[in-house]
């Protein structure tokens, strides 16, 4: 009985020891799933790695995309002169016409201020009849200058008073003399100016009022006069424009904004002088056109709906 009992105990014993060793063996790491798990932590530190390397790559990229889009955009100020701002003309609404005084100031801004170096050799006396003048006060205008005609019967050219159909007269008898008396430089006809330059009627008003002294590390070679919306920066006309330098025959007072914004409606004017008579004829037609379509719709439903109210009944008996 003991050795049976004692015989029992030892395989008790060494079941237990080796349900111990079993249980051991299956704590310890699998080596595969050990390698893979190495495996896919390094990817995964490696996949990080690229992640921030390419985030700093594209934040690079950003910069210097940036960087090149402000050089860009500082090239294209100095090539073509800072951008004007956009201010809110009164002519400028789909219904809205020329402030036909602020006309008026505007010639005569630029017959005492801009006829002395620039020609608007398009426009004539005439013109201003009925929108800044009367017939008669363009008539004593026109009489004021001495225009060369001829020939004569004798076959010579001689000086007469202006008339009404007369053109304004050129400062200069010809591009060279204009040259000569301007250190080189050309003053442009303002007949279209406001047409001819990019964003016009405001590249105009702020070349006009954007004369300043140049900033730092900027130099100005002698005879010309920084203007940062002149393409270059440097322009050889100087400031023509000061307060109090024309006195309105209206009793405006006739600051430098004032003077500015004037000319440049007269100019505008002269580049587009049918504006006003183009919009209310659109309007007519518009309104016109509204009349025919609700006349036309109403002819539609009236034509139409007999036949579309109708009902049609199939007799299949018969």
């Amino acid at each position: 009985m003991a050795s049976r009992g004692t015989g029992s105990l030892g395989r008790a014993v060494s079941r237990f020891v080796g349900l111990l060793n079993s249980r051991s063996a299956a704590c310890q790491p699998n080596p595969a799933i050990q390698a893979l798990a190495t495996k896919e932590a390094r990817a995964e530190g490696e996949s990080t790695a690229s992640k921030v390397g390419r985030g700093a790559a594209l934040f690079g990229a950003g910069v210097t995309g940036l960087l090149g889009l402000a050089g860009i955009a500082y090239a294209d100020e100095a090539e073509h002169g800072l951008h004007s701002p956009d201010y809110p003309w009164p002519h400028n609404g789909i219904l809205s016409s020329y402030d036909h005084a602020s006309i008026r100031r505007g010639h005569q801004v630029y017959q005492q201020v801009c006829a002395a170096c620039h020609s608007m050799s398009l426009v004539a006396y005439r013109d201003l009849i009925g929108v800044a003048y009367t017939e008669d006060e363009v008539k004593c205008l026109a009489a004021e200058i001495e225009v060369e005609d001829g020939p004569n019967d004798e076959g010579e050219m001689y000086q007469r008073p202006g008339k009404p159909s007369d053109h304004f007269q050129n400062p200069y008898p010809n591009e060279n003399a204009a040259r000569f008396a301007n250190g080189g430089a050309y003053p442009p006809d303002l007949s279209l100016i406001t047409k001819a330059r990019h964003n016009g009627q405001n590249y105009v008003f702020s070349l006009l009022t954007g004369y300043r002294e140049p900033p730092a590390g900027v130099s100005v070679r002698e005879g010309l006069h920084y203007n940062p919306y002149f393409p270059g920066g440097a322009i050889a006309m100087p400031k023509m424009l000061m307060d109090g330098g024309v006195e309105y025959e209206d009793g405006t007072p006739a600051t430098e904004s004032q003077m500015a914004k004037d000319v440049v409606t007269f100019l505008s004017w002269a580049a587009e002088p049918e504006m006003d008579e183009r919009k209310l004829m659109g309007f007519k037609w518009i309104f016109v056109l509204s009349l025919a379509f609700l006349q036309a719709a109403y002819y539609k439903r009236w034509k139409w709906a007999p036949i579309k109210s109708r009902r049609i009944v199939a007799d299949i008996v018969n």
